[in-house]
């Protein structure tokens, strides 16, 4: 099998923790990447790890300096040891490894109570609602990373038809589930928080799930898709949680 070496680029972030860059912007390939490199660390931590966050182009490593210079005596840095345990592991990505996405549905209640800024959205881009809703839900999204908040997905592949630009004054409380567009992104609010993304929907569905693990429903690497369902299908959902 046909394989090329993951060219990482490992800078210090504080004295505990170091940032591995693959690369810039947001597209497929980078996400491919980080996931491969996510799954190798995973699977080879080292001595005095504390946790890993990857994100659209690059990962993040938190770490004990001090564990990892007991476990590792010599004279170099703990940055040193650590990122020279990644550079080594990194080289073991085999790229072209393909997996298969898990393809998980969202329902959604669009407009209304539950969205209030579709009609915004729609006028922005010379649509009608209904042609946001089926653009909405015809597009098939990527969750690229989690972030923000606990379990709150950041999705690529939404139709560009529908881009939006971020509120100009964010609201100060957005509920949980709710469905929003900022820019070329779509995502879904995980826990009540403040925030300025165009709010177009809301789902029943818990994102964030403290008692499970993994404490989140969606994973980065999933594949989205929405389905419109009415206020009544809305409250039957909940109905079914209690």
């Amino acid at each position: 099998m046909k394989s090329s070496q993951l060219e990482v680029n490992i800078k210090p972030l504080g004295d505990s923790a170091l940032i591995i860059q693959l690369g810039e912007g947001i597209n497929l390939t980078l996400h491919q990447q980080v996931k491969s490199l996510s799954a190798i660390i995973s699977s080879r931590p080292f001595e005095g790890i504390i946790e890993f966050v990857p994100a659209y182009n690059n990962i993040t490593v938190y770490y004990n300096p001090f564990l990892v210079h007991n476990s590792h005596p010599g004279s170099n840095s703990a940055y040193d040891k650590v990122s020279g345990h990644i550079k080594k592991i990194s080289k073991q990505i085999k790229l072209d490894k393909k997996t298969d996405a898990r393809i998980v549905t969202i329902p959604v209640c669009y407009g209304g109570q539950f969205g209030p800024d579709l009609v915004n959205v729609a006028a922005l881009n010379n649509l009608s609602v209904e042609e946001v809703i089926t653009i909405h839900t015809s597009s098939e999204c990527l969750v690229y990373m989690l972030g923000f908040a606990p379990g709150f997905p950041f999705m690529g592949g939404m139709d560009e038809r529908i881009a939006t630009p971020r509120r100009e004054t964010p609201r100060l409380k957005i509920p949980r589930g709710s469905v929003g567009i900022a820019g070329k992104q779509t995502g879904i609010y995980s826990l009540e928080t403040p925030g300025g993304w165009q709010i177009i929907g809301g789902t029943p569905l818990d994102l964030f799930l403290p008692k499970e693990n993994p404490p989140t429903l969606l994973q980065a690497g999933d594949q989205i898709r929405f389905v419109s369902i009415t206020p009544e299908e809305y409250l039957a959902y909940e109905e079914l949680k209690t």
